[in-house]
């Protein structure tokens, strides 16, 4: 048999479209070698990613030493990401590399060591590539900054979503098969789904936080993978939550209590069409597959004020942290920056999943197994749309977009993006599948099923 890698001088393209789990499988077996695999992904950065903006630095030298490093192992086959290059979020530390956080406003300072996602992502035999670009702190559902203006691969006048964009865009360019993301209100989740990605945003615990950090914008955020596909994300969520089970999660499922639903959380808000459809094609799917499906709606809170408070005061809390220089971020950071610090200095915030609105959503949720919901109200804004907005403008048309992603962070659920199907101009429409605590394992054997 011919070896991908005795092909890859003449079309590294081939390397950069293998899933991650076939990648390791062949370092493993000798069938690639780890150097030619990272060699033809840094070819896709310096070919995609100047038009594109995801990456706020590559590692090309430290990457190839790498990957050299790993092939001379001995425990390859131990290795379930072996030779796997994987894009790291800006808000997450890898050594030697400033962290950045999306912002102007940060320390340029290289950190001093790998966080402990990244080491567990070596440790499994992945090779850290590039640390993607992200919006300012993780507060916006795009990726644009004073330092960056991310673009969708699928059409480069399209937003890629945020705040994890540049990790969605940089996996959906074919830059790396896998990228790490951060999820306090959809931001794995949404990107995912901007760019036709299957991305996972577990409960919270299941996976440590960037910095260790026991808890973040009070609960509400949680790290987690972003791939092209469900396979790549459970293989992934096992090397972050240090398991060996979501990869082995059977496809067949028993009978399960599903629900169908797509009224917006926001009052008003319209849903495209298109999207509705996935949704409940998505549902019929599942009927078809023998489980129980019934249409009911959860008890969204009228006003997201619970969520609010928290996303507010943890954004305060981030500025305080990291030394942050409020005089060079953007005016709309400034502004929710101080009204966090009011809530927080009138003690108006408490953990996220304490509130009556997540207990309401989380107490529905335990009576079924599975949630099918849309986690996009309509395609990517055009990259720009919101920028230089003041935060409640910003706030409000996102929320009219992607306002379903964010109670089920305040309500602690597991939640799933996953592909779902085609708008007419042949872009990607996804849904949102959203499980009770703990529950990923069933969340992921019904996306397989889908």
């Amino acid at each position: 048999m011919t070896s991908l890698a005795a092909t890859h001088d003449a079309a590294p393209t081939l390397l950069t479209r293998l899933a991650a789990r076939e990648i390791a499988a062949r370092v493993q077996r000798g069938e690639l070698q780890a150097v030619d695999v990272v060699d033809a992904h840094l070819q896709r950065i310096a070919q995609r990613d100047p038009q594109i903006g995801a990456l706020s630095t590559v590692r090309r030298t430290q990457a190839l030493d790498e990957a050299r490093q790993l092939q001379q192992r001995g425990d390859l086959a131990q290795l379930p990401l072996a030779g796997v290059p994987v894009v790291i979020k800006e808000n997450t530390d890898v050594a030697g590399l400033p962290t950045l956080y999306g912002s102007a406003g940060t320390s340029r300072k290289p950190a001093a060591a790998d966080d402990e996602l990244v080491r567990r992502l070596r440790a499994a035999g992945a090779i850290p590539i590039a640390k993607s670009h992200m919006s300012e702190l993780a507060i916006w559902a795009m990726t644009e900054s004073p330092i960056c203006f991310a673009r969708n691969p699928l059409d480069v006048k399209r937003t890629p979503g945020g705040s994890s964009g540049g990790s969605a865009a940089a996996v959906a360019a074919g830059m790396a098969p896998l990228a790490l993301g951060s999820d306090g209100g959809g931001s794995i989740r949404i990107p995912s789904a901007c760019c036709g990605l299957v991305g996972i945003k577990p409960t919270p615990g299941l996976v440590p936080l960037p910095g260790d950090a026991p808890s973040h914008w009070y609960g509400l955020s949680v790290a987690g993978p972003i791939a092209r596909d469900v396979d790549d994300a459970a293989l992934m969520l096992d090397v972050l939550s240090a398991t060996e089970r979501f990869a082995a999660a059977a496809q067949g499922e028993p009978r399960l209590r599903v629900t169908v639903s797509t009224k917006h959380p926001v009052a008003g808000a319209r849903v495209n069409a298109h999207v509705e459809k996935a949704v409940r094609d998505s549902a019929a799917k599942l009927r078809t597959l023998g489980h129980d499906v019934e249409e009911d709606d959860p008890p969204y809170p009228v006003l997201p004020t619970s969520f609010l408070r928290c996303w507010m005061a943890g954004i305060a809390e981030d500025a305080e942290t990291l030394g942050l220089d409020v005089e060079r971020v953007e005016p709309r950071t400034r502004a929710l920056i101080k009204r966090g610090q009011w809530l927080r200095d009138h003690h108006f915030v408490r953990a996220a999943n304490t509130y009556e609105d997540a207990v309401k959503l989380r107490t529905w949720m335990s009576s079924r197994d599975v949630l099918v919901a849309p986690i996009l109200a309509g395609p990517p804004p055009a990259v720009g749309r919101w920028w230089g907005l003041g935060w409640i403008r910003t706030m409000l048309a996102a929320a009219n977009w992607m306002g379903f992603a964010p109670p089920w962070n305040l309500a602690g659920c597991p939640a799933i993006a996953l592909p779902a199907g085609r708008m007419p101009d042949d872009f990607p429409v996804a849904v949102q599948l959203v499980g009770p605590p703990q529950s990923e394992t069933t969340l992921i054997a019904v996306a397989r099923q889908l």
